[in-house]
Formats: structure tokens, sequence, C-alpha cells
């Protein structure tokens, strides 16, 4: 019977045999070129102290699970908006350049965490997100979920600002576009924030995001479980509110309430303000126009708010 032959013990002498499998793969960046990694763990415990969506938001609320951002020009474009994300994922193969670089260098100062993965793993990431055919261009940006008001912190912060509260409230606006869209002329003429329905409504998610070019990152939006309580509160605090339809009985240039504390309500895409919104409303108002039927709920709301910020102006 053969002798047993013993374990192999490490093999000595292997010098430079496992030299090549140690070196960093075509594309990847030398460590000392990895400035992001600097101060990463400051950068990480940063990130887990600041959970919430917006800084200094009070009274928030968690809402949906984080998205996925691709590309190279998105990313950075998010990163220099302060979009609240979590991780950046850069690919070790990736050939790096100004947008990349400049993602990280933002990534780094705002406490979002660094991770160097392979191509695969970012397209499994992105195809578990819903994104099959993307094309990340090896970065990608995760973002956490939104944290939204609750419509008294909202009013707080509006009572503490140097201009009469204007808050605007969407009453079954589904379309993502158009909350962004909102948004953003929200912001233009200094409203104090959004006030949408816990259900059917859009949601702060990466359409909204990316159509609010940035806005969303400074702009509260609230949630509300019911819109009218929601508008009986505004009420008692003093506030008007003015629904806007094309059935209005007054017309948007004729609206005297417009210096006061307001609330402008717009109404879904498709059928205008609920039963019970428009009866919650102290005016309905419509905007004069010609040659169309109605205007998409984002272009009625700039209409209005710009119309305020002119009242406003003028009697200043």
């Amino acid at each position: 019977m053969p002798a047993k032959k013993s374990k192999k013990g490490p093999t000595k002498g292997s010098g430079g045999k496992g030299k090549r499998s140690l070196e960093g793969k075509s594309g990847t960046l030398p460590a000392k070129e990895r400035h992001w990694y600097q101060g990463k763990q400051r950068a990480r415990a940063a990130n887990r102290a600041e959970p919430g969506g917006l800084p200094g938001a009070r009274n928030e609320r968690r809402g949906e699970g984080a998205d996925l951002l691709i590309g190279r020009n998105p990313v950075v474009e998010a990163l220099r908006a302060g979009m609240p994300a979590t991780r950046l994922f850069l690919s070790n193969s990736l050939d790096p350049d100004d947008r990349v670089n400049e993602a990280a260098k933002l990534a780094g100062s705002q406490g979002v965490d660094i991770v160097e993965v392979n191509r695969t793993d970012l397209d499994r990431r992105c195809e578990s997100n819903g994104l099959p055919d993307a094309t990340h261009q090896g970065i990608v940006l995760q973002v956490r979920p939104y944290q939204y008001w609750a419509p008294e912190g909202l009013l707080d912060a509006a009572r503490e600002s140097d201009t009469p509260p204007l808050i605007v409230m969407l009453d079954g606006v589904t379309d993502p576009h158009n909350l962004g869209a909102i948004a953003r002329s929200a912001a233009a003429f200094n409203a104090h924030g959004i006030v949408i329905p816990e259900r059917r409504s859009a949601s702060v998610n990466m359409t909204a995001w990316k159509t609010s070019a940035g806005t969303l990152a400074r702009l509260p939006v609230a949630q509300a479980t019911n819109l009218t309580r929601a508008l009986d509160a505004f009420k008692k605090a003093g506030l008007f509110v003015v629904g806007l339809d094309a059935e209005g009985d007054t017309q948007l240039p004729e609206l005297e309430l417009a210096t006061g504390p307001l609330v402008i309500v717009v109404g879904s895409e498709g059928k205008g303000l609920s039963r019970l919104v428009r009866e919650a409303c102290d005016v309905v108002a419509s905007i004069p126009i010609g040659g169309a039927e109605s205007l998409n709920a984002s272009v009625a709301a700039g209409v209005a708010l710009y119309e305020v910020a002119r009242r406003r102006g003028a009697s200043a």
C-alpha cells in the first residue's frame, strides 16, 4: 500500500509569481490619485449623522426607497445641486475624465460613500432598479429616500421667513415631470414649499429630481394624509386658499388675495380640483387664455406664481 502523501505546505520562494495578479487592471486609478478616499471615515460619519433629505427639515417623514441616477453628466449635476445621496459607485475599469473626478470630489465633500465595483456589478444594480438597458458610463449615484416634511412644519418655516407665506398644494397631480416643473417655478417665485397627498400623487422620485433641475434639494415638500384637513389647518393659521380651475369665478389678474398669506392649489392633469378641495377654497381663480382649452398643470402653476410675485412686488 503506497504511503499516504502529506499535505502540501506553502510554496517557498514564490518570488514575483503572483505579482501580476496584484497589479491594477487597465484604467484603474492609482491609489495616489484616489483623492476621494482622503478622510473617508469622516465622510461616512457625516453621512450617518445627517439622514434627512433636507438640512434642518423638521417633522420629516420617510419617503420611497432609494433610487439610482446614472451617467456622468446627470450624476455631476445632481451632486452640484446637493441631491441627498448615500453612495457613488465607480467602475474600477472606467477611463476617468473631468466629470468623474468632479463627481468624486463633490461626493467626498458631501459625505457620500464612494465605492469601486466592477462593471458587471453596476449592470446588475441598474437592472434590479428597473434600468436594464441603461448606459451608466461606469458611474452610478444612489440617492437616499426623500424625507418629506409635515404640513405644519412647512407652515412654521414659512412664518419664519421675511415674506408672507406662499405654499403650493397639488391635488392629484400624478406626473412626476409636473411635480418637478412646479417645484422649479415655486422656487423661482419665492414659494415656501409644496404639499402633496400621500396617495394618488406623484412623489419625489428620480424623474421629479431631474425635472426640477436641483430645486428639490432646496425646496421642501410636505405630505398630507388628507388635503382638506391640511387646508383647514392652513386657513385657521390665517392663510387664504386659492384653487386654480378653468371654470373659476375670479380671473387671476383680479385676485386681491395675492398679496396676503396664500395657498395655491393646483388640480390634477385631467380632472382638475377634486370636489372637497374645491369646496375648501376661499376663491377659485381661472387663468384667462385664448386658443387652448386648458393649460398643463405645471404651466398653470407657473403663471399663477408669477402673478402672485408680480402683485406682491407692486405692493411692496
